[in-house]
């Protein structure tokens, strides 16, 4: 189970990581903001 657990955090990071790299030039702030909360998200989960 914790296997599937940081499996979900690196997954949540990767998708973070690569929204905020497609997004380097933001059209749209609320996008650029999903980016960083998925980073963040993932950063937490990763920690528990």
């Amino acid at each position: 189970m914790n296997l599937l657990k940081k499996t979900f955090g690196v997954c949540l990071i990767g998708f973070g990581v690569g929204t905020l790299l497609v997004l380097i030039l933001p059209v749209s702030g609320w996008i650029f903001g999903i980016g960083v909360i998925t980073l963040l998200l993932g950063l937490i989960w990763l920690c528990k």
